[in-house]
Order: structure tokens, then C-alpha cells, then sequence
């Protein structure tokens, strides 16, 4: 299994790049989002990867994060979503975006990513839905150093989660209250969307929609 390259970017496709890693040119697919969102050619870069192997068929396939590359498992765990299924999501809606949709439920915004329907699209939302806490609470991996390179391999144009690790402590904050992973994931998803950032704001906001009388 190769779990992660790390090497320079020679070339960028329109849904690929070719990284040269030690010599040994890689094919690696990526999502829309991300090779937006890689440095110049000719730049190191790391990515974590997936390796995709069918009877006459292996494909790479990279994100600039583990959160990406771990939704991306689940994504394709969905009957009739793909690999290209799934980086079509997750370069619609980003790892955070996917984690929202899928805890509240919105089919709609799963179903904007090109080539996904309703049926497939609510079918992710259903299927998902009792693993979006967990993944929530998953910190992320935006960049990481080398030894080899002695630089950071990811680019600093991608901007960081700021908001993951607020979202994990309001998660379990709501835990230790005694509420469903799976309301509380959606209240804090809500909350997310209503604009709040900080790990105290987002447990009132949260606490607000799952006990509104209070």
C-alpha cells in the first residue's frame, strides 16, 4: 500500500498530477480542490494517497490531507459512488463541507458535485450520517515536513481548518452532556454554518438548537 509521496511536481493534468519521487515519475488523481490549490511546478509537495487496484487497473489517487483522504474512503464505501464520484464531492464541498452536509442531513448540497443524483446523493447522506461525529472529531493534516526535502512539502495556500478542532471539542463537550453523537453533530454543524468559529460559541449556538426551551 502507498499511503503517501512525496517528491516534486512535474506536471498537472486537468483531474492528475505527475510527481517525481526519487526518479520514479507518479500519476496521482486528485480532486478539482486540491490541484487548485498545489504550489507551482517544479515544487516539492507531499501528498497522502490511495491506491485504487482492480483486475487491470491501478490508480493513485492524492489529498492534501488525511480528513480528505479518510472521507474519500467512506465516500466510496457508498454503493455507486466511485473514486471519480467521490473527488467530484469532495471538490465541490472540501472535507469540512462534506462533514456538514453529510451531519445535517443536505442531500442537496452533496447532489451539487457534478455526476451525483438524488438517489446516489441522499444515499451518501443516510449511509454516512452515523460516522460524520467521528470524522468530525478527526483532527486535520494540512502540512507536514520532510526530512528529505527539509521544507514544508504541502502548500501554504490552502487554508487551514480552523474550525476542526473547535468542532471536535464542542462534539464532545455535547457527548459529555449526555446528547446522540448524531444530534450533536448536527447541531454543531448548524451552528458551523451559521457562522460560528470559536469552541464556546459553538457549544451555546449548539445547545440553543438541541434544547431550544432552555
Amino acid at each position: 500500500m502507498i499511503g503517501r509521496l512525496t517528491g516534486r511536481l512535474d506536471h498537472r493534468g486537468d483531474d492528475h498530477v505527475l510527481l517525481d519521487v526519487g526518479g520514479v515519475g507518479y500519476i496521482v488523481h486528485c480532486s478539482e480542490r486540491t490541484l487548485t490549490a498545489l504550489p507551482p511546478l517544479k515544487s516539492p509537495v507531499a501528498l497522502w494517497t490511495e491506491l485504487l487496484v482492480r483486475e487491470d487497473l491501478l490508480q493513485l489517487f492524492g489529498f492534501l490531507t488525511v480528513q480528505e483522504r479518510d472521507w474519500h474512503r467512506l465516500l466510496t464505501s457508498v454503493q455507486g459512488i466511485g473514486a471519480k464520484g467521490s473527488l467530484a464531492i469532495l471538490g465541490t464541498l472540501g472535507p469540512d463541507g462534506v462533514a456538514r452536509a453529510v451531519a445535517l442531513g443536505d442531500a442537496a448540497a452533496v447532489k451539487a458535485a457534478p455526476g451525483v443524483g438524488p438517489k446516489i446523493a441522499q444515499r451518501v447522506v443516510n449511509e454516512l450520517q452515523g460516522k460524520a461525529p467521528a470524522m468530525m472529531m478527526t483532527s486535520d493534516t494540512t502540512a507536514s515536513t520532510d526530512p528529505i526535502l527539509d521544507t514544508v512539502t504541502t502548500p501554504t495556500t490552502v487554508p487551514p481548518p480552523k474550525s476542526n478542532a473547535a468542532q471536535a471539542e464542542a462534539l464532545s463537550a455535547l457527548s459529555n452532556l449526555g446528547y446522540a453523537p448524531v444530534d450533536a453533530a448536527r447541531a454543531v454543524a448548524q451552528a458551523t454554518e451559521a457562522g460560528e468559529t470559536d469552541t464556546a460559541a459553538l457549544i451555546r449556538a449548539a445547545l440553543k438548537l438541541l434544547a431550544p426551551g432552555e
